[in-house]
Formats: structure tokens, C-alpha cells, sequence
């Protein structure tokens, strides 16, 4: 199908172009390349990559410069399609679209070929900084559809006070008066139909255990938070409720949490009498599992350096005395100081950029028998995937999840064996 603005739509005008470079402002047809990290596809004009958003491989666009800084590539939008791909679609979101709301990247793209551009991603990262070549990899679909899954929006606040989602690349505002994929919970206090004068960014909540409590946090950084809700939420993931503050990290999928704590116990194989360890433990749901699978033979060390997780981690853990949480950084001093045995399992689920070199090569030092990393960026596991093999460990499973549909981002969980 040709891309084509609904009657009735004002057309958007141009976004203002970043930088000076030749290209920059101008409107060029392009042959779509493959898909890249990041949401866009890559084309090539006068010897130079062109990185283009809304688009799909195969196709041919006309594209607009939005940025070029004169170095080896620009970015772009493709404000038309001459050509389409067959997965092309109609975007559900009327905010969705060049120059328009940054939050989705993949709206117009067919569901399934959403998971197949992940995958692809994937697998280029893993060949391109890992020298891994012949991994498999497949996308999973959660239940539910990629409308309305999601239990934490951020949203922005403009000068007038209107909430809205920021443009690409931009601090611009889009005024939006509903995120379609919001869970319904999320609109529980009709925040985004309201104003917040003196806000910049608005934090709505909708939990998902008993209540669906709902949290809504204005933030300015000229006067402390306020809030609407509960303090403390109550979350539902691998059949129990975890207590989970404002403010500390959750899966913002409402089975997320459930299909990774199964996945990593799944890799992981965990037995009674096992020692484990979780790295960047949050509000413990790793570690939870893994102390009922070790059961009172074993222990289970949970590490997390947000005060506030810890406390919760502290909560949920509460029920297993054989699990511990200690405050600190995830870092080689701490890996090296921790006395004890060696750990059996160890769970990483480091920030988006990574566990880094020297976390990675000290828990390869502890010669754990698996080490399961759970990663939010294919890049960053590909890079600590490489330097597990510089430490003896081999890449022995990868499960990949289609945790944040409309999106680029993909969760993967990689099971790490040694060598020998």
C-alpha cells in the first residue's frame, strides 16, 4: 500500500533539520536497505549510509533529512513510500509517524515482521561484535497483542502543562491524549486529559497485582515529586505478589516478569543445594525464584545499589532466610571480595549498556557451571558475550522476547557455559 495522510490531518510541517552537512533539509529517494539497531533501515546515497526511519527493507521512499552533521551518515524520515513492502500497515496510533511521536518505531509494520526485524537485529549484532554466525534466533510473542500492554508510561509536559510523548531525537512535545499502548489501568486517573503546570515529566503506574493501584508523579526539578497512589505496588509474576516501590524498576510488560523468571530457571536449571548469585537484583524477582529452587540446602546472594530496591528486594525476599541482599555496585572488587564457596548459577541482568568487561571476566573467574544474562540491548550482550569467550564461556542458549511491540527494543535471555 502507498503511505497516504488521512483526510482531515493537517499536514506536519518539515522538522528542522540537525546540522550543516550537504544533505541536510533535502528530500531524496532511497532504496531501504536492511533493518539496523536502533528502529530505522539502512539506504545509501552518494557513498554515504543514510539511516531512515519509517520504512521497511525493499522498499523505495522519498526521505527527508532530518539530521547530518557532515560525517559518514544522516538520518532521515520517510515522509513517502513509492514503493511498499508487503508488511507495510496503517499505524494504529494517529501520533505515530515522520516528525511525529518518538515511542514506537515499528508502527507500520505487520506484528509477525516486527518480530522478524528484531530477530534480525539480533542475529547481525551477535555476528558483528560476538563472531557468532550461526545462532538461531526466533522472537517470541507474548499473550495479549501489541496494543495495550503497556503498565508504565513516562510522559513529557510541555510549557502549557499538556502531557504528551517527545519527537524523535527531540525535546519537542507531542500532545497526545491517549498512548495506545497504555494498559487501560494507565488512564485510571485520566492524567494525560489533564494539565500539570510548572511539570516536566509526568510518571503514570498500573499495577498488576490486587487493587491496580495507580501512581501518577509529576516531576520538576525545581520542587520535589509529588504523588497520587501508593507508595508501594503490588506486582504478580511466577505465581506470587512482589512488593515493588515508586520509582524502582519493573518490566513494564504485565507478563514480562513471569516469562523471564520462567525462561532464566528453565536455562539455568537450578537444584537443591545449589549457591547462587543474582547481579542487579532489583526488587528481587531472580533471586526469589531461584531461593525456591534451592531450597533451605542452598543460598542465594542477591546484589542491587538502589536503596529502594534493596528495600523491597528485602520484602520479597523475606519468606526464604537462606537469601540475602547486600547494597553495593555491581562491580570486579565486589565479585573478588565476596566470600563463601564460588557460585554455582549466576543471573546477570545488567542496565541497557551492559555488564562490562571487568564484571564479565571476574564472574567467569568464579567459574560458575551457568551464567544466565538477561539483556534489554542486543549490542551490549554482544559485546559481554564476546568477552565471556575470551574467559573460557561459551554462548549454549538464546531465547528472545517480543517484550515491547510497536518498538525496536527486544529482551533476550543467553545462557553462558564453560568451555570445558
Amino acid at each position: 500500500m502507498t503511505a497516504r495522510r488521512p483526510a482531515g490531518r493537517r499536514a506536519r510541517p518539515p522538522r528542522r533539520p540537525t546540522g550543516a552537512g550537504p544533505l541536510a533539509g533535502r528530500e531524496i529517494e532511497l532504496e531501504v536497505g536492511p533493518v539496523a539497531h536502533g528502529g530505522h533501515c539502512v539506504a545509501r546515497f552518494d557513498g554515504r549510509v543514510i539511516f531512515v526511519r519509517h520504512a521497511l527493507p525493499g522498499e523505495r521512499v522519498l526521505a527527508r533529512i532530518t539530521e547530518d552533521t557532515g560525517g559518514s551518515y544522516a538520518r532521515a524520515d520517510a515522509v513517502r513510500v513509492c514503493r511498499a513492502g508487503s508488511d507495510r500497515v496503517r499505524p494504529a496510533c494517529p501520533h505515530a509517524g515522520p516528525g511525529r511521536c518518538g515511542g514506537c518505531d515499528f508502527q507500520h509494520v505487520r506484528p509477525a515482521a516486527q518480530r522478524d526485524l528484531k530477530a534480525a537485529v539480533v542475529r547481525e549484532q551477535l555476528a558483528r561484535l560476538a563472531g557468532l554466525t550461526d545462532v538461531p534466533v526466533a522472537v517470541e510473542e507474548l499473550p495479549g497483542g501489541p496494543l495495550g500492554w503497556r503498565t508504565r508510561v513516562q510522559f513529557a509536559v510541555d510549557g502549557e502543562g499538556r502531557v504528551g510523548l517527545r519527537r524523535h531525537r527531540s525535546r519537542q512535545v507531542e500532545p497526545v491524549g491517549h498512548c495506545p499502548l497504555a494498559t487501560p489501568g494507565a488512564d485510571a486517573l485520566d492524567a494525560t486529559r489533564r494539565t500539570w503546570p510548572g511539570a516536566s515529566v509526568l510518571s503514570v503506574t498500573a499495577a498488576t497485582g490486587a487493587g491496580q493501584s495507580v501512581v501518577v508523579t509529576p516531576r520538576d526539578p525545581r520542587r520535589r515529586p509529588s504523588r497520587q497512589g501508593d507508595a508501594t505496588l503490588a506486582e504478580l509474576a511466577a505465581g506470587r505478589e512482589w512488593r515493588v516501590s515508586t520509582g524502582v524498576f519493573w518490566q513494564v510488560h504485565p507478563l514480562a516478569a513471569s516469562t523471564l523468571a520462567a525462561c532464566v530457571l528453565d536455562l539455568l536449571g537450578p537444584a537443591a543445594g545449589d549457591v547462587a548469585l543474582d547481579l542487579y537484583c532489583g526488587a528481587g524477582l531472580f533471586a526469589g525464584v531461584l531461593a525456591e529452587a534451592v531450597g533451605v540446602t542452598g543460598r542465594v546472594l542477591a546484589v542491587e545499589s538502589d536503596a529502594a530496591a534493596v528495600a523491597d528486594a528485602r520484602v520479597n525476599l523475606s519468606d526464604y532466610p537462606w537469601a540475602s541482599v547486600r547494597r553495593a555496585s555491581v562491580t570486579p572488587e565486589l565479585l573478588t571480595g565476596l566470600s563463601g564457596s564460588d557460585p554455582d548459577l549466576v543471573v546477570l541482568d545488567p542496565p541497557r549498556s551492559g555488564a562490562g568487561k571487568a564484571v564479565v571476566a571476574q564472574v567467569c573467574r568464579r567459574r560458575p557451571r551457568a551464567v544466565g544474562y538477561v539483556a534489554c540491548d542486543p549490542a551490549a550482550l554482544a559485546r559481554d558475550l564476546a568477552e565471556a569467550a575470551r574467559h573460557g564461556y561459551r554462548l549454549a542458549g538464546l531465547r528472545a522476547f517480543d517484550l515491547f511491540p510497536m518498538t525496536h527494543h527486544v529482551e533476550c535471555v543467553a545462557l553462558l557455559r564453560p568451555v570445558d
